[in-house]
């Protein structure tokens, strides 16, 4: 089994995916304002030599109706959540290897503005960033705050497709690699025979125009998806190098997996030209016992209502007004069509009840896996877990902050790097030579962002 690319989920808010942790004595999540916390974290990410660091987010929020869930409120769980992006410099500036991957969202910003702000952070971190395309995120509520309606499920992939082309015709087509002269003698900062200006007229968006600045040094930063849906796996076939998949039943992550595998074939790419990655969350102590009790503390901050306020904000789906003793009756959302799919019987399996998707989902949260056990018991579970699932890493979700982290840190990874599941040294200087040892920092050939270069 080869060593596995392992990051860390984090949002800009308190708590983490299951439960209110931020209560617990020990918590420092509620500090999420302060820059010392952040900087402190991405150090020690770094010292571990965790691959990335990925900082979710969204312009929703939890609600029902037009209206706010007052359990979101009470227990600070989807509210409130800062904006990832003015943040990236600091961490850029105290680490020197740690990948950083950013959400932004095809539906809100001007596909040039997005473009800008991706390659503007790509230099400054030297090529250690990713963008997590999404189409929309607790969609119902973040179309509202900017004063649009929502856009359909699969429509928005559909202009996702459009955007990710813009992006690309910006990044890939606006410079030659050797356009940068900087001949201080010659007074010649770049070649304009070399600068060229791009049209790109789609069914969606236009533009006119070039990238205002010179080739990043992976010059279209490593390009993420989450979403396990029909259409969000054809949309990752297309465009994706990595995906973020939900967690949950080993089968059914597989067939996500595979589905995610056969679509990027299907567009002309290698089975293996993207890396999946699953959410989950380790709780580990040095004996099983001890890893056990951290988990009933984690549940006891673990309330129906903040587990339903959540799944609500994702999928617009209030599970405390349903029969808790049917399965959900709904099949599609306008919204997070994945975390419906999740609990809906397939494969001639039945569909869970009401009152055990809620159970369910205040013990494992939106990302779905829970590893429990002393640090050999947790090794065990992840080489099982991935010989059946055929994933390539971990998004690691925290419970308690920062002990989650040093739990993780001071006693998983060096089991895992005995068994060779975790690399114990940083491999590639960019992004995408973390997630692509034996390329470089640009798309590959068989991608289809390849083709826009300019000057091939």
């Amino acid at each position: 089994m080869q060593p596995l690319l392992f990051g860390i989920f984090q949002y800009i808010g308190p708590n983490g995916t299951v439960g209110s942790a931020w209560q617990h004595p020990d918590d420092t999540s509620a500090e999420f304002t302060k820059l010392s916390h952040w900087t402190a974290l991405a150090k020690k990410f770094e010292e571990a030599r965790l691959d990335f660091l990925f900082l979710a987010d969204s312009y929703g929020f939890p609600a029902l109706e037009g209206q706010l869930i007052p359990a979101s409120v009470r227990e600070g769980r989807g509210i409130p959540h800062g904006d990832p992006m003015p943040l990236v410099s600091a961490l850029a500036a105290v680490t020197e290897k740690l990948g950083f991957i950013l959400t932004t969202s095809t539906t809100v910003e001007p596909p040039a503005a997005n473009a800008r702000r991706f390659a503007t952070l790509d230099h400054f971190t030297d090529g250690r960033i990713g963008w997590n395309i999404v189409t929309g995120s607790s969609g119902a509520t973040a179309a509202a705050l900017m004063g649009n309606e929502l856009i359909r499920h699969d429509l928005r992939y559909d202009m996702a497709d459009d955007y990710v082309d813009v992006s690309l015709t910006l990044w890939e087509s606006s410079w030659e690699d050797d356009a940068l002269v900087l001949d201080k003698a010659a007074g010649v900062y770049a070649d304009p025979e070399k600068v060229h200006l791009v049209h790109h007229e789609g069914p969606y968006f236009r533009t006119d125009g070039i990238l205002n600045l010179p080739p990043s040094p992976q010059r279209t930063p490593l390009l993420v998806q989450a979403g396990a849906s029909g259409r969000g796996r054809e949309f990752a076939g297309r465009n994706a190098e990595a995906v973020f998949v939900g967690g949950g039943e080993p089968a059914t992550v597989a067939a996500n997996v595979t589905g995610i595998r056969e679509s990027a074939v299907a567009e002309g790419r290698p089975a293996d030209a993207v890396k999946i990655l699953v959410g989950a969350l380790f709780i580990t102590a040095p004996t099983s016992e001890e890893a056990w009790a951290k988990h009933a503390t984690m549940l006891a901050m673990s309330s129906d209502e903040g587990a339903a306020a959540i799944y609500a904000g994702n999928t617009g789906i209030d599970l405390l007004a349903l029969d808790p003793d049917k399965p959900i009756a709904q099949t599609e959302t306008e919204m997070g069509q994945s975390n419906l799919e999740r609990y809906l019987g397939k494969d001639g399996k039945p569909a869970p009840l009401v009152r055990d998707i809620l159970e369910n989902f205040r013990r494992t949260g939106i990302n779905g896996s829970v590893f429990v056990g002393s640090p050999d018991e947790v090794a065990d579970q992840i080489e099982e877990f991935v010989a059946v699932t055929g994933v390539d890493g971990f998004l690691i979700q925290p419970h308690l902050t920062p002990e989650t982290y040093d739990d993780l840190i001071e006693l998983l990874l060096p089991v895992l790097r005995e068994r060779g599941l975790a690399r114990d040294e940083y491999a590639g200087d960019t992004l995408r030579e973390r997630f692509f040892p034996e390329g470089g920092p640009h798309l590959p050939g068989t991608h289809r962002g390849h083709a826009f270069r300019a000057g091939r």
